[in-house]
């Protein structure tokens, strides 16, 4: 019986040091660039959200706007889904855009001024990797950008 306690104690130690060490494993964030990361490395344990590929909503007169009013609108659609479920926008580590050139080319310039609004700010510091692709039609007429977003955050 007196070695049961000895083993026991160890054992409860040694759960305690796996659990601080679980604890203790983050979401890290690697070579950073303008707009986004290269590299995100998200730890076992993670939770972790998916979001749909989603467009602007057309404006009042009809009209889509431009890239940059489309990137926003997303986005913040995007924002007001997170945060309906305890989420933030910081919580999201990849960016995937999918877009159509208007009629006066692809205005990855307007992606960028939408998409900076929410990322790299002092609002929200992060910036997640990010992919954008040049595509020949999406399956909204009016859409110049799809976009879908993964997040993570540790419990």
């Amino acid at each position: 019986m007196s070695h049961v306690k000895p083993s026991i104690f160890v054992l409860i130690l040694s759960s305690m040091i796996f659990t601080i060490n679980l604890s203790a494993q983050e979401i890290t964030r690697s070579n950073e660039g303008t707009y986004f990361y290269r590299s995100i490395t998200i730890p076992a344990g993670a939770e972790t959200m998916y979001l749909s590929g989603s467009g602007a909503q057309p404006l009042d007169d009809g009209t889509w706007g431009d890239m940059r009013q489309q990137t926003i609108d997303t986005f913040s659609r995007f924002k007001e889904t997170l945060e309906e479920q305890g989420w933030s926008m910081s919580d999201i580590v990849q960016v995937r855009a999918f877009a159509v050139a208007g009629e006066d080319g692809l205005d990855f310039a307007g992606f960028n001024a939408g998409y900076a609004e929410f990322f790299g700010t002092s609002d929200n510091p992060n910036k997640p990797v990010r992919s954008f692709v040049e595509i020949k039609d999406l399956v909204v007429e009016g859409w110049l950008v799809e976009i879908e977003i993964r997040a993570a955050r540790m419990p």
